[in-house]
């Protein structure tokens, strides 16, 4: 779970990393500014300059609400953000002013290289309970979008590189919670009990008479299935829930002189075919 806050969160976890773990004397500030804001002049700065949905995680399902399994959640929305990390440490050397920087920046490539995924220490205590772990990628970025960022400030061109940071999910707010629909209405015992007794079908009367004449199937433990009655593979005569152990049936009247098999299937569990011989 991560409230609408979860990007601020992010980037204050971000640099609670960064000062818990880097080891340079003297200790480095950790700023989160624009890079043309002024701050120390040493220090390690992050700058969210983009933020893009997760692909991967577009679609979700909605889900079942911790602890209200009635209850069901929209899916979050899913995005990654994109942190431009630039290094400060001004020098009066104009040969070698620029090493200091350089040393500041490996120390914070080194913290989030040995961090990929943000420890639970450093997290801000409202992301503890996120569904998805804060990771941290080395992004590459190409010189023409890099120079499209620093344009867009006054300042010159400082070292910089990109990181990505995956997944920040943002819950949608309480209203948009829903009830989860009923499944399941009644529950009942089903019928069949042990030791199950399988139908059986035992004989028909009459066994002849002329086209269209009614008979009766005999049987055992018809009680509870259904019945379906065929002559030749044409089924003539289907029947409700049995409730005894006979049924009548009325054959076609369009069939002709001879014997004939009829074919009685109950439910699925039994069959069984006998001669009707219709007379003329």
């Amino acid at each position: 779970m991560s409230v609408a806050t979860a990007i601020g969160q992010v980037s204050s976890s971000l640099r609670n990393l960064l000062a818990g773990e880097m080891t340079l004397d003297p200790q480095v500030d950790v700023t989160i500014l624009a890079p043309d804001e002024n701050a120390t002049d040493r220090r390690v700065n992050l700058f969210l300059y983009r933020i893009k949905e997760n692909d991967a995680l577009k679609n979700l399902d909605w889900r079942v609400k911790p602890g209200s399994p009635g209850v069901l959640l929209p899916p979050p929305l899913s995005v990654n953000l994109f942190y431009l990390m630039t290094v400060y440490a001004r020098s009066a050397d104009h040969q070698t002013g620029n090493i200091t920087a350089h040393q500041i920046m490996g120390e914070a490539m080194r913290v989030f290289y040995e961090n990929p995924v943000v420890p639970g220490e450093y997290l801000d205590e409202e992301l503890l309970d996120a569904g998805e772990q804060i990771r941290i990628m080395l992004s590459p970025i190409d010189l023409e979008e890099l120079s499209n960022v620093w344009n867009t400030f006054k300042e010159p061109y400082r070292l910089s590189v990109c990181y990505e940071i995956s997944v920040v999910q943002l819950d949608m707010l309480p209203a948009a919670e829903r009830q989860m629909a009923e499944r399941v209405r009644t529950i009942g015992i089903p019928a069949v009990e042990a030791p199950f007794q399988p139908p059986e079908v035992d004989r028909i009367d009459p066994i002849s008479g002329p086209a269209g004449s009614a008979v009766r199937i005999y049987g055992n433990h018809f009680v509870g299935w259904r019945a379906a009655v065929s002559v030749m593979g044409r089924t003539f005569a289907e029947s409700e829930r049995l409730s005894s152990d006979a049924f009548d049936i009325t054959l076609p009247d369009d069939l002709l002189p001879g014997f004939h098999n009829i074919r009685v299937d109950i439910s699925n569990l039994t069959r069984k075919t006998v001669l009707f011989e219709v007379t003329a």
